[in-house]
């Protein structure tokens, strides 16, 4: 299973013998259960499949756009709990694609998969295409400069539905640099902006993953159901919203393709 020209390798859950996780050089990317799409292991996948669960009413289909695609978690849930979606699954590294499709269940017809750039995957999108864009796209442990700026944002913006959301995987360590820039960013386009997660990164305390979900209009986000469901997760989290929002990226300032 694994590739040696990248180190790609898809390792058994020695706890979960269903558990399929994604390796990267030694590093985890994904988790699968290829009988239960409903498992999430991974805390931020959680988070960012709650916020999803308040884009539209329980069951109902979305139009989805993933922004990195890894091992397919987040669609083949999504299949599972919203039928009928359809989703366009964008990841630019073809033997993640490969290894993926050899190893793991086929994916339901609804999803497609397309070996692109997400930047050029999203100039490319046509306007108020999608009810639902999901960014999870890292190379080397960093998010690409070219899709943390203003100017990537704002294409986002043009894809996405009146009412459509954006939710982003950030992954940082304190303080928490990285995500302040990007937060200020999303609210140079977006009309509402929080963040979720984990108390303890919220508080800059660890390394880890940070969730940031944005929409058009100002006082948009459901920002109630979302602390609500942060608190329920296994790993109890929290959510950062306007004057607390303010006060945590303490004067950061948007990037911009010139920076």
């Amino acid at each position: 299973m694994s590739r040696a020209a990248d180190r790609l390798e898809l390792v058994v859950d020695p706890v979960r013998r269903t558990g399929r996780t994604l390796l990267a050089a030694g590093v985890e990317q994904s988790y699968v259960d290829v009988e239960d799409p409903l498992h999430l292991h991974f805390e931020y996948v959680r988070r960012i499949a709650s916020a999803a669960q308040v884009a539209a009413p329980a069951g109902v289909p979305l139009d989805v756009l993933h922004l990195g695609g890894g091992a397919l978690t987040l669609p083949r849930w999504l299949a599972a709990t919203r039928p009928g979606s359809r989703q366009l699954v964008v990841e630019r590294d073809r033997t993640v694609v490969d290894l993926v499709a050899r190893e793991l269940p086929p994916l339901p017809p609804e999803v497609r998969v397309e070996v692109a750039d997400a930047r050029d995957a999203v100039t490319d999108a046509p306007s108020d295409g999608y009810d639902l864009v999901i960014a999870d796209i890292y190379q080397a442990a960093r998010m690409p400069r070219h899709v943390r700026t203003v100017e990537f944002a704002a294409e986002v913006a043009r894809t996405l539905r009146p009412g459509g959301l954006y939710l982003v995987n950030v992954t940082d360590l304190p303080p928490l640099v990285g995500t302040r820039v990007q937060v200020a960013t999303l609210r140079a386009v977006f009309g509402d902006v929080c963040v979720l997660g984990d108390r303890r990164m919220l508080r800059g305390r660890r390394y880890g993953n940070l969730v940031l979900a944005a929409t058009h209009r100002p006082g948009g986000l459901p920002v109630g159901r979302l602390a609500v469901a942060a608190l329920r997760d296994p790993v109890p989290g929290g959510l950062l919203h306007a004057a607390a929002l303010d006060t945590f990226i303490a004067g950061a300032q948007p990037y911009t393709d010139a920076d």
